[in-house]
C-alpha cells in the first residue's frame, strides 16, 4: 500500500493545472449538462497549460533526482466525474506529467478529501473550495487563472516559491492590530514583542515541510527557494527574523518593503507562485508570475463558542 508519510502532496485543480476558463464560462453561462457534453466531445483536443502547470512540473522534476525515493505527489482534484475528466488525463499524458492520482468529486466540495490525501498544499480557482480548506486548517490559495499560461517561465531545475508574511507564514495576530489601530500601534506591538515568536499562520506547515526537502539536497545548488516578500520593514522586522529562527527554517531570501509595491520583486525573484492574503498585492502580482490569494480563516460559530 502507497502511503504518503515522507512525501510533500500537492492537490491542484483542474483550472490551476490547465486553462480552463472558456470550458468554465461555458459551465456558468449553459450549465452541467452543455458543459459536460462540450467535454466528451473535446476530449482528444489537448488543454494548454495553467497558472500552476511550471510549478507542478518542476516539483515533479525533484522525483528525477532520486529514483529511489518520490519526494512529491501531485493529485488533481477536479469537481468533474470521471465521463468528463478524460481530457484532462489526455492532457497530464500529452505533456508527460507524473500524476497518476485524482479525486474527482462530481460537483461536491473538495476540501472533504483533503485530509484523505494528506494534502499539505492545495491550489484551486475556486474561492469556495479554497476558503473550506483554509477555515479547516489547510494551506490553500485562490490561484489567479488569467494573464499567465503555464506559470513563471523560470527553469524547472530550482523551484522559487514567495511568501507574504503576515496572515499567511504567520498569523493574522499583528495585521489585526495594523488595521484596528494604525502603523504606531502595529510597530509598537512588535518592538515590544520582537522575542516572542509570531504564532503560526495557515502556510508554516508548508514552509517547515519545504524546508525539511531543502536540508535533503545539496546546500550550494538547492532545488528549492523561497522568499519572504512583505510590506514590513524596520523595526517590525526583528520579530520576524527571530521567528524563523525559532522554527528552524530556512528562507533564502527576504525582502522588508515597508509598503513598496511587491510585483517587482516577485518578477526579479523569478517566482513560480506568490502566496499573499491581500488582493491589492496578488492582483498586480499575477501579472508578472503566478499568484494565489490566501483567504482569511472563517471561525465558525460553534468553534467559536468553545
Amino acid at each position: 500500500m502507497h502511503k504518503f508519510e515522507n512525501c510533500l502532496v500537492i492537490g491542484v485543480s483542474s483550472r490551476a493545472l490547465f486553462n480552463l476558463e472558456d470550458e468554465n464560462r461555458l459551465y456558468e453561462k449553459e450549465g452541467v449538462a452543455v458543459y459536460s457534453r462540450y467535454q466528451v466531445e473535446h476530449e482528444d483536443v489537448i488543454l494548454t497549460p495553467g497558472p500552476a502547470f511550471n510549478l507542478v512540473k518542476a516539483f515533479l522534476n525533484l522525483n528525477n533526482m532520486n529514483p529511489f525515493e518520490r519526494k512529491v505527489e501531485i493529485i488533481v482534484m477536479s469537481r468533474n466525474n470521471a465521463d468528463t475528466s478524460l481530457r484532462i488525463f489526455n492532457s497530464i499524458k500529452h505533456y508527460n506529467l507524473d500524476i497518476t492520482r485524482a479525486a474527482l468529486t462530481g460537483g461536491n466540495l473538495l476540501f472533504p478529501y483533503l485530509n484523505a490525501f494528506r494534502t499539505d498544499l492545495f491550489l484551486s480557482a475556486s474561492e469556495e473550495d479554497v476558503q473550506q480548506a483554509v477555515n479547516a486548517g489547510f494551506a490553500a490559495g485562490i490561484i489567479y487563472t488569467q494573464n499567465l499560461a503555464g506559470g513563471s517561465s523560470n527553469g524547472l531545475d530550482q523551484i522559487r516559491i514567495a511568501f507574504d508574511g503576515d496572515a499567511v507564514l504567520f498569523s493574522d495576530e499583528s495585521e489585526k492590530i495594523y488595521k484596528e489601530k494604525g502603523i504606531e500601534a502595529f510597530q509598537e506591538n512588535e518592538i515590544k514583542n520582537a522575542q516572542n515568536p509570531l504564532p503560526e499562520g495557515p502556510f508554516a506547515k508548508f514552509l517547515k515541510i519545504l524546508s525539511s526537502l531543502q536540508h535533503g539536497f545539496d546546500s550550494n545548488e538547492p532545488p528549492i527557494r523561497t522568499a519572504l516578500v512583505t510590506a514590513r520593514n524596520a523595526p517590525a522586522h526583528e520579530r520576524v527574523i527571530r521567528t524563523l529562527r525559532a522554527w528552524d527554517v530556512r528562507i533564502d531570501e527576504a525582502f522588508f518593503l515597508g509598503g513598496i509595491a511587491k510585483s517587482d520583486v516577485l518578477e526579479a525573484f523569478g517566482a513560480h507562485i506568490f502566496f499573499d492574503d491581500q488582493a491589492i498585492h496578488t492582483d498586480p502580482a499575477s501579472e508578472v508570475v503566478s499568484s494565489a490569494r490566501v483567504p482569511y480563516r472563517q471561525v465558525l460559530v460553534n468553534e467559536g463558542n468553545e
